[in-house]
C-alpha cells in the first residue's frame, strides 16, 4: 500500500510540477511577435507559397506559442495574493449603498494592482489565440493541397500509350541498376578497393545468409520448443515474446546484406535508393509473416485469438504473407522510383529517387499492376474474414470477431473499387483505398495480439487463477491500448507528426463545460486525490471495524452504522479534496445543479428517498444488521444496510433487497431489536366430550419440561372457545431465542400427538352430513314410480378427504351436493 501511495504522489507532483515551473516564465517580446505573426499571415494569403515555407513558418509560430502559453501563467502568485486581499474586503456593495472611504480606497487600489498585474497575462492569452489561428490556417491550406494532389486524375493507365512509357521507363532503370551492379562504368579505384574488403563483404554476406535461412527456420520453431517446457500458465507469454524473434533475426540479415552491399562501394545513384528502402520493406514483409503466425496459427500453443476452422486459418495466413509480401515491394518502388504514391507522396519520399524520372503515365501503369495484385488478395482475405461469425467453429464470440467480420466485408468491398478508380486514372486515390487499409487491418490484428498477451501476463502473475484472463484490470489495460493506438490510425491515414502534435495539444488544454476546464492534468490530479483519499477511508475502516469497535460497548449494528457513517464522510472529503486540487470551482456547477434539481425532483425522488431513508437508518438503527425482520412479505436476517437498500437473507437462503423507504414508510416487525425473547402461539384442538381440565394439565406439562421455553413467565394453556369440530386451546409459551420457535412448535407438536394417543384423547377432524337430492337417482333411473317413498337417509361420509373427483369415478353414483340449508 505504501508503494501505491508513493506512485500516486509521483504522478501528482509530475503533473503539478509544470505550472509551478511556468509561474516563472519571462515576458515575451510582442515586438517581435507582431513582426513574425504579420509575415505569416502574409505567407498563408500567398497562393505560390511551397509547403516546405509554409512548413518552415508554422514551425516558428509553433516555437513562439509555446513562449506565449507559458507567458499566461506569469504573475500567478501575485495576482492569487491581490484576490485573497480584495475578498477580505467583503463583498462589493449592491447598487445604492455604500462602504466606508478607506475600505473603498483599498479596493480601488488593490483592483488596480490586480489589473496591472493580469496584464501580460491577458496579452500572452490574445497572443496566443492568435498564433492559434496562424498554425489552423497553414494546416488548412497544407490538407486542401493534398486533398487536390489525391484527387489528381492522369491518363489511364489501360492505354497503350501508357504500357510504352512504362515499358521504356522500366528498360531505362533496369539499365542503370545492371550497370551499377556489374561495375560496368565503375572507377579502377573501385575494384582495388573491393579486393580490401573482400573478407569484410564476405562476412556479412554469409552471416546474413545464414540468418535469413537457418536462423528464421530456428527462430520458428523456438516458440514451440520452449512452451512444451513452460507451464500452463506462462506458456502463451513465452511463446508470444520469442516470437518477436522471428522479426528482429530477419531484420539483423537484411542490416548484414545492406552493409556487405554497400561495402563494396558499387551502389551509386540507381541502387543507393533501393537500398534505402529496403529495412523499412523488411519490416512490412517478415512483421506481416509474423502476424500470420501469430494470428493464423496452422497449429496453435496454447490458444487461438480469432475462432476459425483450420482451413480458413491456412488459407487467410497464405494471403497475409502474400499481400506483406506486396505491400514490401510497393514501399520499395514508391520511395525509390514510382511517383503518385498515394499518402507516400510527401516532399522527402522523392529525395534520393534514381536518377530516371517515371512519367505519370508509366508509374500509373506500374501502380496498377501492384493494386491489381493486392486486390486478388484482399478479395481472398475478405471473403475468409466475412465469414468469421457466420461460420465460427464455437458460439461463444467477442467484440473482436464482430470488428474482424466487418473489416472482411469492407475490405472486400474497397479492392474492386480500388483497381477500377485506379485503371481510370485517379492513382494516388487507388493507393490510398490499399495500402492505409492494409495497413490498418495489421494494427488491428496487432491489438487483438496485445491484448491476449496483456491477458496472459495477467494470468501468468495470478499463477493460473480461475477468471485472471478475464479480470477487470486485462479488460481495462486492453481499452487503454485501444486508446493510444488511436494516433497510430491517424497517422497511417495521412495525418502528420505536427497534425499529431496539434491533437495532443488540444487534448492536453482540455476542454470547457460550464465554465469549468477539464483538462487530462486535471483529471489525473482528482483520480490521485480521491484515490488516495478513497485508500485512506478504507484504512480507517478497517481500523474501527477490527481494531476499535470491538472494544466498545456497541453492539454489531452500532458498529456498522459507525463505520458505514464513516466511510460515506471520508468519500464526500476526499471528493471535495480531488474537486479543489484539480482547480475544480464548485460554484460553475450552481447553474446546472439548479437546472438539474427539478429533474431529481421527479424523475430521481425514490432513489433520494431511498437514500435519505439509508441515512436514518444508519443514525437512528430500528434496524440493524443481523436483526431478524418481517417487512414487504419478506421474512429474514438483515444482512447489509447500504444507502439505496437493505439486504435481506431469507430462511431459505435467498437475497431479498428491501428498499430503505419501505422500512421507513411502512410497517416492519423487528423480532429481535433489543433481545431475542419471544413468544409462540400453538392452537390445538381436541375432540367434544373430552375433559378440558386434563387436556390442559398435559399441555401445562409437556410445555414447561421443554428445555427452551422460559418458566418466567410461564406458560399460559388458555381454553379459547367452542368451535365447529373442536375444543379449540392455545398454548403460549416465552423463548430466550425467539429464533428456535420452530423448532420448539415442531417438539412441542410431537409431545402432543404422543401423549393425548396415550391418554385416549382424540384430536377431531371435520365432519359433514350430505344429503342427496335425488335419491331415487341410486335405483338406476327407470321408469317413475308414483308410490311414496321414505326419504333418504342422511349418507354420512366421516372422511372428510373425500371429493367429488373421487365420486365421480365411481360408475352410477348421481351428482351429490352439500346442502347448506340442511335440506
Amino acid at each position: 500500500m505504501r508503494h501505491i501511495i508513493a506512485c500516486l504522489l509521483a504522478v501528482l507532483l509530475a503533473v503539478t510540477a509544470v505550472p509551478v515551473m511556468a509561474q516563472q516564465a519571462e515576458t515575451p517580446n510582442y515586438q517581435t511577435w507582431e513582426l513574425v505573426a504579420e509575415r505569416a499571415e502574409g505567407l498563408t494569403t500567398n497562393a505560390q507559397a511551397t509547403n516546405e515555407e509554409l512548413g518552415q513558418t508554422r514551425a516558428r509560430i509553433v516555437e513562439w506559442r509555446d513562449r506565449l502559453q507559458a507567458g499566461q501563467n506569469v504573475n500567478a502568485d501575485r495576482i492569487a495574493t491581490l484576490r485573497n486581499q480584495i475578498e477580505a474586503l467583503g463583498p462589493v456593495p449592491a447598487e445604492g449603498e455604500t462602504e466606508d472611504a478607506d475600505v473603498a480606497a483599498r479596493r480601488a487600489e488593490l483592483n488596480q494592482q490586480l489589473s496591472t498585474a493580469q496584464a501580460p497575462r491577458l496579452a500572452a492569452t490574445e497572443a496566443a489565440s492568435r498564433a492559434n489561428s496562424i498554425i489552423a490556417q497553414i494546416d488548412e491550406i497544407m490538407r486542401q493541397r493534398q486533398a487536390l494532389e489525391l484527387a489528381k486524375q492522369t491518363d489511364s493507365p489501360l492505354l497503350p500509350g501508357s504500357w510504352a512509357e512504362a515499358a521504356n521507363d522500366g528498360l531505362t532503370l533496369l539499365d542503370g541498376v545492371a550497370a551499377e551492379i556489374s561495375g560496368r562504368d565503375a572507377a579502377p579505384e573501385t575494384w582495388q578497393n573491393l579486393r580490401g574488403q573482400m573478407l569484410q563483404v564476405a562476412f556479412y554476406l554469409i552471416a546474413a545468409l545464414l540468418l535469413l535461412t537457418y536462423g528464421r527456420a530456428w527462430i520458428g520453431s523456438l516458440p514451440s520448443r520452449l512452451s512444451a517446457r513452460a507451464s500452463e500458465y506462462s506458456r502463451a507469454v513465452l511463446a508470444f515474446v520469442v516470437s518477436l524473434g522471428q522479426i528482429a533475426i530477419p531484420m539483423v540479415g537484411i542490416f548484414l546484406a545492406i552493409n556487405a552491399v554497400k561495402a563494396t562501394e558499387l551502389p551509386g545513384a540507381w541502387t543507393t535508393p533501393f537500398l534505402n528502402a529496403l529495412p523499412v520493406a523488411g519490416v512490412i514483409l517478415f512483421s506481416g509473416i509474423w502476424l500470420a503466425r501469430a494470428l493464423f496459427p496452422r497449429q496453435a500453443i496454447a490458444y487461438t485469438s480469432l475462432h476459425m476452422g483450420e482451413g480458413a486459418r491456412v488459407s487467410a495466413a497464405t494471403m497475409v504473407r502474400a499481400l506483406a509480401l506486396v505491400m514490401a515491394v510497393h514501399h520499395v518502388l514508391s520511395r525509390a522510383v514510382l511517383p503518385l504514391s498515394g499518402l507516400y507522396e510527401q516532399g522527402e519520399a522523392q529525395v534520393g529517387r534514381v536518377p530516371v524520372q517515371f512519367s505519370e503515365a508509366s508509374a500509373g501503369v506500374w501502380h496498377l499492376v501492384l493494386i491489381t495484385l493486392a486486390a486478388l488478395g484482399m478479395v481472398r482475405l475478405g471473403n475468409i474474414l466475412r465469414r468469421l461469425t457466420r461460420d465460427a467453429v464455437t458460439q461463444d464470440l467477442s467484440y473482436r470477431h464482430w470488428i474482424v467480420a466487418w473489416a472482411g466485408q469492407l475490405t472486400r468491398f474497397l479492392a474492386p473499387v480500388a483497381v477500377v478508380v485506379t485503371a481510370a486514372g485517379f492513382v494516388n486515390l487507388g493507393n490510398l483505398m490499399v495500402w492505409p487499409w492494409l495497413l490498418s487491418l495489421a494494427l488491428v490484428g496487432l491489438l487483438i495480439l496485445l491484448q491476449d498477451f496483456i491477458a496472459d501476463v495477467f494470468n501468468m502473475l495470478q499463477r493460473g487463477a480461475e477468471g485472471a484472463r478475464e479480470g477487470l484490470a486485462p479488460l481495462l489495460t486492453g481499452f487503454a491500448l485501444v486508446l493510444l493506438s488511436v494516433p497510430l490510425f491517424l497517422f497511417i491515414w495521412g495525418a502528420t507528426w505536427e497534425e499529431l502534435g496539434e491533437y495532443w495539444l488540444r487534448f492536453r488544454t482540455g476542454i470547457s463545460l460550464g465554465g469549468v476546464n477539464l483538462s487530462p492534468g486535471a483529471i489525473l490530479t482528482f483520480l490521485v486525490i480521491f484515490a488516495i483519499g478513497y485508500v485512506l477511508t478504507r484504512g480507517l475502516q478497517g481500523a474501527l471495524r477490527n481494531s476499535i469497535l470491538p472494544k466498545t460497548r456497541l453492539d454489531a449494528g452500532g458498529q456498522n452504522a459507525v463505520v458505514s457513517g464513516m466511510g460515506y464522510i471520508g468519500i464526500v472529503l476526499a471528493a471535495l479534496m480531488a474537486i479543489t486540487s484539480a482547480g475544480i470551482d464548485l460554484s460553475a456547477f450552481a447553474i446546472v445543479a439548479g437546472a438539474l434539481s427539478v429533474g431529481i425532483g421527479f424523475g430521481l425522488q425514490n432513489i433520494v428517498s431511498n437514500f435519505v431513508s439509508g441515512i436514518i437508518l444508519l443514525i437512528e438503527r430500528p434496524v440493524s444488521v443481523g436483526d431478524w425482520i418481517s417487512a414487504g412479505g419478506q421474512q429474514g436476517i438483515v444482512k447489509r444496510i447500504s444507502v439505496r437498500s437493505t439486504q435481506v437473507e431469507t430462511f431459505d437462503k435467498t437475497e431479498v433487497i428491501v428498499p430503505n423507504s419501505d422500512l421507513i414508510s411502512q410497517p416492519v416487525i423487528n423480532w429481535t431489536r433489543h433481545n431475542k425473547v419471544g413468544r409462540i402461539i400453538i392452537p390445538v384442538g381436541v375432540a367434544y366430550g373430552s375433559d378440558t381440565r386434563k387436556v390442559e394439565r398435559i399441555l401445562r406439562e409437556l410445555t414447561e419440561d421443554h428445555p427452551l421455553v422460559s418458566i418466567d413467565p410461564a406458560p399460559a394453556i388458555l381454553f379459547r372457545g367452542l368451535g365447529a369440530d373442536s375444543l379449540d386451546f392455545e398454548v403460549r409459551a416465552i423463548l430466550a431465542d425467539v429464533g428456535t420457535g420452530l423448532g420448539v412448535t415442531s417438539d412441542l407438536l410431537h409431545e402432543i400427538v404422543r401423549r393425548f394417543s396415550e391418554e385416549g384423547i382424540e384430536i377431531p377432524f371435520a365432519q359433514r352430513d350430505i344429503w342427496l337430492r335425488n335419491p331415487e337417482t341410486l335405483h338406476g333411473g327407470g321408469a317413475r314410480d308414483d308410490a311414496p317413498r321414505e326419504p333418504a337417509p342422511p349418507l354420512k361420509i366421516p372422511d372428510p378427504r373425500l371429493t367429488r373427483d373421487e365420486g365421480a369415478d365411481a360408475p352410477g353414483l348421481p351428482d351429490i351436493a352439500a346442502d347448506s340449508e340442511g335440506r
